[in-house]
């Protein structure tokens, strides 16, 4: 088995694989990705491989535990990052290639800072905003998060017909007096709420600082079991928050 570990980032738990030297393609697989997930108890499956561009130090590919692909993971691209760095691949800066295009990022210690995708514009529906940061998000503001049955909701929002056929991730945003937000999400691929998701506080910090004129940028986001910050610059977001190895 290639280099296989785990990593949480902000509470966000994947599966990597050193695809580098070696057959990883049973890990594309969906039966052996919802095993290994399972198994592990993590939110998805990632392989660290060569990248198709010269300007790249790696290849990211990102799965989640139904087996589904292509779209991006922010916090699965902050673990990939610090597991380049203990493979000693990189140093305080790289650039890699996710499938939704290339990003760059710095490390320091467990922090990493990576750079986000521009995000589409956010659009009005269903009581909330669709945004996409990498990966589909809706983004809905409430007034009390922790009443929020997020398993129930969350599942009724991701199938809506609006969202169909590819479904989307639920945000339920609460804003603190602070002006910092709290965030939870329910993740589609892991089909449940999640500790934390990139996107997911992205697409919320992002809908935030259109919306509101108290929000500081960067954001500080709190998710269950970290905080993490967006920052914006015109067209260019960051994320940063907190990416180690746990297994």
């Amino acid at each position: 088995m290639p280099g296989l570990c785990k990593y949480s980032g902000a509470g966000n738990t994947f599966i990597m694989i050193d695809g580098r030297s070696g057959d990883a393609s049973r890990y594309r697989d969906a039966a052996v990705i919802s095993s290994l997930c399972s198994q592990y108890g993590t939110d998805g499956l990632i392989i660290l491989g060569s990248s198709s561009s010269m300007s790249c130090d790696f290849g990211m590919e990102f799965f989640n535990p139904d087996g589904t692909s292509g779209m991006m993971c922010g916090n699965g691209g902050r673990c990939v990052v610090a597991f380049a760095s203990d493979l000693g691949m990189i140093g305080d800066r790289c650039r890699f290639l996710a499938p939704d295009g290339e990003h760059s990022a710095s490390i320091s210690a467990e922090t990493v800072r990576l750079s986000m995708r521009k995000p589409s514009d956010p659009v009005g529906l269903l009581g909330g905003w669709f945004v996409d940061t990498g990966a589909r998000h809706f983004v809905k503001f409430v007034d009390d998060l922790e009443s929020v049955d997020v398993e129930t909701l969350g599942k009724e929002l991701r199938f809506a017909p609006e969202f169909s056929p590819e479904g989307v991730n639920v945000d339920f945003v609460q804003r603190m007096a602070d002006g910092s937000i709290s965030v939870r999400t329910f993740e589609k691929g892991v089909e449940r709420e999640t500790l934390s998701c990139g996107t997911g506080v992205t697409a919320a910090a992002i809908v935030s600082l259109e919306l509101y004129s108290g929000i500081p940028n960067p954001v500080t986001v709190h998710a269950r079991e970290a905080d993490l910050t967006v920052e914006r610059d015109g067209d260019s977001v960051f994320l940063t928050g907190p990416a180690r190895r746990v297994l």
